[in-house]
């Protein structure tokens, strides 16, 4: 937590060179000082406006409810797949008004499976190595946001779509090679780590059944208060407590982000340890999480620990100081809406052998694959 909170003070952050080749310079992970605070400020910005915006939480619905009745003849799904497509279908829509039928969205996703495996792969840069690889896709999924943005100065559409790419090449002034760098950021949070987060919300929910059935009974309360095929708003999100306690002990036990890069600005004196200036420090959030003196029965997935307010300044879900997650309130709202319709439409059962990994960010050893059955009396589906 002193690392993070320190951050241009004591420490800044520091990522390996070869990662650089991968994010771009202007990543909000690696870019510092004004730079880092104008970037990750506009993300804010637009994400503060349009968590509670109706026209998003239609779209995440509509797109939760057309995942859901694909899943009606199944009995078996990929479920980690499943939502990754999910999400980066809704980043694509929200950043960039690209629906999910369109071919254009296939090559984006396509594009982002190969920069995720060369993402913390060895960083070799020969032809078929997953980091060679990693890095041309990276330049693929610039070239077609640099095209997008082009299009849109061609036909002057600023204003029109009312998307985030509209949001930037309306009100600030970036360069095209800032303006890509910050749309990828958003795609790659918004995508990639809340996909894994929903795969360990549902993992955790298959192995802890008290838990899923006080979830069921928060959003059958929300449900029987509104009209059969109403949809949820703002208000309903804002009922589902349990939900976000659910969400952040996923993030607790699961470790979306197990640590991150540091180095000391200058010597640094705390509790006893001395840390010289210009050494590298990796703070290992998960042995905060884990920590046995912080929390009682830690190895313990316990979502009631988060009624207690003491335990938000004892975890760090979603990182800390300047650089606290952008996106993490749009996440939230993403997952508990599908979540509500997960609950209340199917039952699930995962493989006992399947479990996640580290890999060293998460994995699931068969793709977090799911026996599933619809039940019956469909309280929360909405047919579209």
């Amino acid at each position: 937590m002193v690392v993070l909170q320190n951050e241009e003070k004591l420490f800044k952050v520091s990522y390996p060179k070869a990662m650089h080749g991968i994010l771009g310079k202007f990543s909000l992970l690696i870019v510092s000082g004004d730079v880092h605070k104008k970037l990750r400020n506009i993300g804010v910005s637009f994400i503060t406006s349009s968590k509670s915006n109706p026209e998003f939480l239609d779209c995440v619905e509509k797109m939760t409810i057309s995942m859901m009745n694909s899943w009606k003849n199944c009995k078996e799904i990929g479920f980690y797949k499943e939502v990754k497509k999910f999400t980066l279908n809704l980043m694509v829509k929200h950043l960039l008004s690209i629906e999910p039928e369109e071919p254009l969205a296939f090559k984006i996703l396509e594009d982002f499976l190969t920069y995720m495996k060369g993402f913390v792969s060895l960083p070799v840069y020969l032809p078929g190595t997953p980091y060679a690889s990693a890095v041309k896709a990276r330049a693929r999924l610039s070239a077609t946001v640099r095209e997008i943005i082009k299009e849109r100065r061609k036909e002057q559409l600023g204003l029109v779509k009312g998307d985030f790419l509209d949001a930037i090449l309306s009100k600030e002034n970036l360069s095209d090679e800032k303006t890509v760098s910050i749309v990828l950021d958003m795609l790659l949070a918004g995508y990639e780590t809340t996909a894994t987060l929903m795969a360990l919300i549902v993992y955790f929910l298959s192995l802890y059944p008290n838990v899923l059935a006080h979830l069921k009974q928060e959003h059958n309360a929300i449900r029987k208060n509104k009209e059969n095929g109403e949809s949820l708003n703002w208000e309903d999100y804002q009922k589902m407590e349990f939900t976000c306690n659910v969400i952040y002990e996923s993030l607790r036990c699961g470790n979306v982000v197990k640590f991150v890069h540091r180095v000391a600005l200058q010597d640094v004196k705390f509790k006893g340890y001395f840390i010289p200036s210009g050494w590298k420090i990796l703070p290992v959030l998960t042995a905060v999480h884990f920590d046995p003196s912080l929390h009682e029965n830690p190895m313990e997935f316990n979502p009631w620990r988060w009624t207690d307010k003491a335990t938000s300044k004892k975890v760090m879900p979603f990182g800390g100081g300047p650089r606290l997650c952008p996106g993490a309130d749009l996440a939230k709202v993403e997952i508990a809406f599908f979540l509500h319709h997960l609950v209340l439409n199917y039952r699930w059962k995962t493989m006992a052998d399947d479990s996640p990994l580290a890999y060293p960010y998460v994995e699931f050893r068969r793709g977090l694959l799911l026996e599933i059955e619809p039940i019956q009396a469909k309280a929360g589906k909405i047919e579209t």
